[in-house]
């Protein structure tokens, strides 16, 4: 390993050192989260923030592998991670902002199941490369995002959503029209957006906040019900972080083979089994009422592995089992952040909640150091923090089988409307 060779040519360097690389990648991570992820919904748009961050990316790990030291490997791998942040969010917000509600469930499970091929193919990969340097591995591993950026960057199109928002008229019509024509239609004529004229009019003020990085984030925190609703998906994700990075440290190795450890073995017990699950629930299922009961039942099996001895059968299912529910509520989180926001703030208000996971992998290690002592501090409270912190998904208005609004004027209007709904058929029960 790079680390442990410049650490012991550099007089061993003690734990710090050693740990300096992951942690720069996780301080880049949060970096990035909080700093890119806007800049998605303001000056860049969806299309141009992910190849942007999918080339960044990619060129910093191929540099990694020519790093001379510790120092400029650490610094390469905060780049790394700091351009890792919004690639997934990105992805995912253009990917459904591109596709009727009729195949959004469908387009987000797609990428839950090509990033758990992507993770899986590690392995894989290392196998294969057992005999080479990790400068090579780092190579071939950081060259298929250059690959998917130039694909992305002449097939995919701008999220006709975001170019109308941003006042974008001209390009929008000329998104909307080349996606058309590849999905087998005769295009679209100027006729076919009579009404878009008085649209770009109506969502024109809906810019969120202005122009400045943080103007989407910012006009999130003006709005209460945005704010309420941002903060309970960022608590719940919060919990299912702790468990989602937590539980697989807490167990150990399931192999004694390097290459089918625990991280692939999870995984593959685990992803796949969840990204299904999650397509079937969103598709007949409340998202509220997914998020509840799954994190409630993971939150009961992660409590159940204090009680049962370690080392049995019983105790690795209700492992599992709780992983499996913890891996389908993030899912299913993610899905419902991108409903329940506008176009104009989508991309910062799913990528901060994505990064309450990340801080609830922050907390996970420390919590499975104090569990090697004692169960309830790795399991217990793991359960407590997931089946807990999920109910805060009660708070949060139903979307399931809504149609996204693109600004925050029209969500605000929804939300009145749903409202006097509620009132009429209380009043009908009367």
């Amino acid at each position: 390993m790079p680390v442990l060779h410049w650490a012991l040519k550099c007089g061993g360097g003690g734990p710090a050192l050693v740990s300096l690389p992951a942690s720069s990648f996780f301080a880049g991570n949060l970096a990035g989260g909080f700093l890119l992820t806007t800049l998605a919904d303001t000056l860049l748009g969806r299309r141009k923030m992910l190849v942007l961050s999918l080339v960044t990316m990619s060129v910093a790990g191929v540099l990694t592998a020519f790093s001379p030291n510790v120092w400029v490997y650490a610094a390469l791998r905060f780049v790394c991670g700091f351009c890792t942040s919004t690639a997934g969010t990105s992805a995912m917000v253009l990917s459904t902002e591109l596709v009727g509600k009729w195949w959004r469930n469908t387009v987000s499970v797609a990428s839950f199941v090509f990033f758990s091929v992507g993770f899986m193919s590690l392995p894989a990969l290392a196998y294969t490369l057992r005999e080479a340097s990790w400068r090579t591995m780092y190579v071939w591993t950081s060259l298929p995002s250059l690959c998917y950026a130039v694909l992305l960057y002449f097939l995919v199109q701008e999220s006709p959503r975001w170019l109308l928002v941003r006042e974008r008229k001209q390009q929008a019509i000329e998104a909307l029209r080349q996606i058309a024509q590849l999905n087998g239609g005769k295009g679209i004529t100027t006729l076919s957006f009579s009404m878009l004229d008085t649209c770009a009019v109506e969502v024109g003020d809906g810019v969120a906040g202005g122009e400045g990085m943080f103007a989407t984030l910012r006009s999130i925190c003006e709005r209460r019900w945005a704010f309420q609703r941002l903060a309970a998906m960022m608590t719940a994700s919060f919990g299912v972080g702790v468990v989602y990075y937590g539980l697989p440290l807490s167990v150990g190795s399931l192999s004694s083979d390097l290459y089918l450890s625990v991280v692939v073995t999870y995984n593959a017990l685990a992803e796949f089994p969840s990204s299904v699950l999650s397509w079937l629930l969103m598709g007949r299922i409340n998202r509220r009422s997914s998020v509840v009961a799954l994190t409630a039942a993971a939150g009961v099996c992660s409590l159940a592995c204090v009680a049962i001895p370690e080392g049995t059968g019983g105790r690795m299912a209700a492992e599992v089992l709780s992983f499996f529910a913890t891996c389908t509520a993030f899912n299913i989180i993610l899905m419902y952040s991108i409903e329940l926001f506008p176009t104009s703030v989508r991309n910062s208000a799913v990528g901060m909640v994505r990064q309450a996971l990340v801080l609830g992998g922050v907390a996970a290690p420390m919590l499975v150091a104090l569990g090697r002592e004692r169960s309830f501090w790795s399991f217990g409270v793991f359960g407590l923090a997931v089946g807990c912190l999920g109910l805060f998904a009660v708070c949060l208005p139903e979307t399931r089988g809504r149609s996204m609004s693109d600004t925050m004027e029209e969500e605000e209007h929804k939300e009145v409307a749903a409202a006097i709904g509620d009132m009429d058929s209380n009043a009908d029960l009367v």
